[in-house]
C-alpha cells in the first residue's frame, strides 16, 4: 500500500467530530487513523436554535487538526460530512462556512433521510446479508431504515439524538420518556423491526454494549457483531436508565464525556424494544462512514464478500508465501467434501477464511504462535463474520499451532461461543493444516500435485513416487490424528 491510495472521512457530527484514515478504497479497507474531538455541537440546539459558540471553536481547531493530519498522510481523496446539529441549527450555514475554511476542503451538509441511508448502507458492508432494522443514535438525532441483503428500506430521522433529549428535556429522564414514547408513534420502521435484527450503531450504543460485555464475563472483548437477546437487552437498559452513572460496574471503560448520555441511550433503545418487539439487538461498528465508503464503490466490489477479502488481505500481508493457500483451499476443500457432503454453506465460508488465515502466525515465537494468532484473527477487524465465527476463525489457528489438545485461557472462552459441532469441525480443520504445513512447509507446488480425501473407512493421502519421502513419521503422526477425528483408518498410496 501507497500513503497515496489512503481515503479519509471527517464526520462532523452533533457529538463529536472524527476523522478515520483508511488504506483505500475497497471492500474491506483496514483504518490507518482513527481519532475525535468531543466538541458537542448539538448540546444547546434543541433549545436554543444555536450552535454553542464553544463547540463551535473546539470543531474548528479539531478541523484544522485533521487537515494537517491529512496532508501529512497524502491523503488521495477526503471527504467531509456535516450531520444534525449543523442542520437544524440557525447559525448552521455560518458554521459550515467557517469550517469550510478550515477544513480546506467542501462539506456535504446530509439531509436525515440520506444519513438513515448511509447508516444503512455501512451495515450492509459490516454484515453477512443482514435483515432486520438499523438505528443510528448520534447526538442529535436518531435514524431509522430496514435492511434486507444488500436492499434498504425508506428512512425517518428523529430528534432523539442523546444531547437533543437531554436538552429538550432538561435533564430530566423521565420527561425525556415522554418525548421518546410521542417521537416513535407511527412509524414503519418500528413495524419492520418485528421478530428481525435491530442493528444498533453509535458510540453512546457501543458504550452500554461495553459495559453489558464485562458485566456478565463474555470472552470476546469485540464491539462490532455483539449480539444480545432483545429481552436482556431490554432488562439490563433499565437497568442502566435507573442507575447513577458513576455507580455502574465497569463504568471507568467509558469515557466521561460519554457517560451522561448513557441513560438516554439506553432509554431510546428500551423503547424501541418494546414498540418494535425484535429478535435481537446486533451492535455495529459499521455506520455512515462506512456507508459513504461502500456508496462510492463498483457493483462488482460492492457485492464481493467481506470477509474473504479481508482474509485474503491478511494472507497476503502475513503468510510465508501467499501463494500457499491457492493449493490449500482445494486440497483441503476435497477432503472436506468427502467427509462432509451437503454441508452447511456457511461453514464451508468459514473454512475457506480460516484455509486463508492458516499462516498468519509463522513470525511469532513458536513457543506463543498459538495463542497470538488467536488473539489476532479474534480481534482483527473483520467484516461480515458474527461472534461465533469469529471464535471459529480463531480458534482453528490456534490448534493448528498449540495442538488438537492446545489450551489457554483465551481458548476456553471463545470455546463458549460454540456449538459441539462447529467446535469439532474447528479441531478437523486444524487438523487438516497440521498434516498439510508439515508436507509442504507452508510453500506453494507440493500440496497440488498431492490428494487428500476420504471414503467410507478410510482417510486416503495419494503421493507421486517423487514425494513419497513426504510421508515421515511425523506426517504419518498427524493423519492418524485426523483420521481419528474423522472416524477413519489411514491409508497412504
Amino acid at each position: 500500500m501507497s500513503l497515496g491510495d489512503t481515503v479519509a472521512i471527517i464526520d462532523i457530527g452533533s457529538n463529536s467530530v472524527r476523522l478515520v484514515v483508511y488504506e483505500n478504497l475497497s471492500r474491506a479497507p483496514g483504518q490507518v487513523f482513527n481519532e475525535k474531538e468531543m466538541a458537542g455541537l448539538g448540546r444547546q440546539v434543541a433549545t436554543t436554535g444555536m450552535l454553542a459558540a464553544d463547540a463551535v471553536e473546539k470543531a474548528l481547531a479539531a478541523l484544522v487538526r485533521f487537515r494537517i493530519l491529512c496532508e501529512a498522510m497524502h491523503v488521495a481523496q477526503l471527504r467531509v460530512i456535516a450531520t444534525a446539529a449543523a442542520r437544524y441549527a440557525s447559525n448552521g450555514p455560518d458554521f459550515i462556512a467557517r469550517a469550510e475554511a478550515a477544513v480546506g476542503q467542501p462539506i456535504e451538509l446530509i439531509s436525515g433521510d440520506r444519513e438513515a441511508y448511509l447508516s444503512a448502507l455501512g451495515v450492509i458492508s459490516g454484515f453477512d446479508r443482514p435483515n432486520g432494522v438499523v438505528g443510528d443514535l448520534g447526538g442529535g438525532s436518531l435514524e431509522l431504515a430496514a435492511v434486507d441483503g444488500s436492499r434498504v428500506g425508506e428512512g425517518v430521522s428523529l430528534a432523539l439524538g442523546g444531547l437533543a433529549l437531554m436538552d429538550r428535556s432538561k435533564n430530566s429522564i423521565k420527561t425525556a420518556e415522554k418525548i421518546v414514547r410521542d417521537d416513535l408513534d407511527n412509524h414503519p420502521q418500528l413495524a419492520a423491526m418485528r421478530g428481525r435484527d435491530f442493528f444498533a450503531v453509535g458510540g453512546t450504543w457501543r458504550a452500554l454494549a461495553t459495559l453489558h460485555q464485562r458485566q456478565s464475563g463474555y470472552p470476546l472483548n469485540v464491539m462490532h457483531g455483539y449480539t444480545v437477546p432483545a429481552r436482556e437487552a431490554s432488562e439490563f437498559v433499565r437497568l442502566v436508565e435507573r442507575a447513577d452513572a458513576t455507580m455502574l460496574e465497569s463504568i471507568e471503560a467509558i469515557s466521561s464525556a460519554r457517560r451522561p448520555l448513557l441513560a438516554y441511550g439506553a432509554l431510546v433503545l428500551d423503547q424501541l424494544i418494546k414498540r418494535g418487539r425484535p429478535r435481537q439487538v446486533v451492535i455495529s461498528a459499521h455506520g455512515v462512514r462506512e456507508g459513504l465508503m461502500h456508496e462510492q464503490l463498483a457493483p462488482t466490489e460492492r457485492d464481493a464478500d467481506a470477509l474473504l477479502r479481508g482474509a485474503q488481505d491478511y494472507n497476503q500481508l502475513r503468510a510465508r508465501d501467499p501463494r500457499h493457500a491457492a493449493d490449500l483451499l482445494p486440497w483441503a476443500e476435497r477432503l472436506l467434501d468427502s467427509a462432509y457432503p451437503n454441508d452447511d454453506p456457511a461453514l464451508k465460508r468459514l473454512q475457506i477464511a480460516a484455509c486463508l488465515l492458516s499462516d498468519i502466525g509463522w513470525r511469532a515465537h513458536p513457543d506463543y504462535r498459538g495463542e497470538q494468532t488467536l488473539n489476532v484473527i479474534a480481534h482483527a477487524p473483520f467484516s461480515g463474520v458474527d461472534h461465533a465465527g469469529r471464535a471459529f476463525l480463531s480458534l482453528t489457528a490456534f490448534y493448528r499451532y498449540a495442538g488438537l489438545k492446545g489450551a489457554a485461557p483465551a481458548a476456553e472462552g471463545l470455546r463458549r461461543l460454540l456449538t459441539p459441532r462447529v467446535l469439532e469441525r474447528a479441531h478437523v480443520v486444524a487438523a487438516i493444516f497440521r498434516v498439510a504445513y508439515l508436507m509442504s512447509a507452508g510453500m506453494p507446488g507440493i500440496l497440488s500435485q498431492t490428494t487428500l480425501a476420504c471414503d467410507d473407512r478410510r482417510l486416503i493421502l495419494t503421493l507421486p513416487p517423487e514425494f513419497r519421502s513426504l510421508a515421515s513419521q511425523r506426517v504419518t503422526g498427524r493423519l492418524k490424528q485426523l483420521a481419528r477425528l474423522l472416524g477413519r483408518e489411514v491409508e497412504i498410496r
